[in-house]
């Protein structure tokens, strides 16, 4: 026949695994939980570069504006020599 003291060591390490289970669950779950966090903030930070992206784009015909201006100055600097007669 058993006897109670031949059972408890069966008590206690079922006990013991218990815990060790459910202390990896506790942990896989927060882990989860974290990386859904994360996941969300990422989504919303992604979204964010997005729309500076599309803010920031080049404008249309900053080139010309820009070659225009190139022109202008080069045309100040000849007639401004011309003047100084440089």
């Amino acid at each position: 026949m058993f006897t109670a003291a031949d059972t408890t060591p069966w008590y206690i390490g079922l006990s013991l695994g218990v815990v060790v289970v459910v202390v990896a669950v506790v942990i896989v779950v927060t882990i989860l939980v974290l990386a859904a966090r994360i996941a969300r903030q990422a989504e919303a930070a992604n979204e964010a570069v997005r729309r500076v992206r599309t803010q920031t784009d080049e404008l249309d015909g900053v080139a010309r504006i820009n070659d225009s201006g190139v022109r202008i100055l080069h045309s100040a600097r000849a007639l401004r020599k011309a003047a100084v007669g440089h």
